[in-house]
């Protein structure tokens, strides 16, 4: 346990776990009533499928193989508290043996994002379905990417001040409207899988970078899903 609080410090030195004795000091409303009969369950394993259940339940099968993944590979979940603001920490040790921690964020958390808030009706209802009953974002704790990125960290592609040169260097002509699309998902290197709230039928994404050539017309979840699997490995 201190080996792994001292690593989660490296990023955010006021870090800390919440013990299941705890659970009951948190005052009503701070957490989803979900979590907190989650976290007084003291077996591991049932707490883990408690919690995978969750996210069958409001994705179905969507997010298959990163449900899978982690149905395998998840040593424990674990409530994470920074600055009065909880959140989820899942321990992952890969197929390679290597431990992993990825971070579920409060799905009751305030909207930070200006942007998105003012379109959030007009995104897909999968989408905000995730982020409003399952995390507010689902991500590498390390890089903060690699993952759904919270609300707070969506990127609004039209945002002025973000410099996406490959406009200059495009192929053929643009074919999404910069004004009406979200980054929901990041790599961490400038990629994002972006919605196009006129045109996200069927779960109609964009790859955009800010150094490659864009890929349309790709399936939301099914990128989303091998990119994260791709972040386990």
């Amino acid at each position: 346990m201190e080996l792994k609080l001292d690593f989660l410090r490296e990023y955010n030195e006021n870090i800390r776990l919440v013990s299941p004795d705890e659970i009951n000091n948190i005052n009503i409303g701070l957490i989803p009533d979900m979590w907190q009969e989650l976290f007084k369950e003291q077996d591991k394993k049932k707490r883990i499928q408690k919690m995978l259940s969750v996210w069958r339940q409001h994705i179905g099968t969507n997010l298959y193989n990163t449900i899978s993944y982690l149905d395998e590979y998840l040593e424990d979940i674990e409530l994470m508290e920074l600055d009065s603001i909880y959140s989820i920490l899942y321990t992952i040790k890969n197929s390679k043996g290597e431990f992993l921690y990825y971070e579920g964020r409060n799905p009751q958390d305030s909207f930070e994002n200006e942007e998105l808030e003012l379109s959030w009706g007009k995104i897909p209802a999968l989408i905000r379905n995730f982020y409003e009953n399952v995390h507010n974002g689902f991500y590498d704790y390390t890089s903060e990417s690699m993952g759904l990125v919270p609300l707070e960290s969506v990127t609004y592609l039209g945002d002025e001040d973000l410099d996406w040169g490959i406009i200059d260097e495009l192929e053929e002509p643009i074919q999404i409207n910069l004004e009406t699309s979200f980054g929901f998902f990041s790599n961490g290197m400038g990629s994002y899988v972006a919605i196009d709230y006129t045109n996200c039928n069927n779960d109609n994404a964009t790859f955009w970078s800010a150094k490659r050539q864009p890929k349309y017309n790709v399936n939301f979840w099914n990128y989303v899903d091998e990119w994260i699997v791709i972040g386990f490995e």
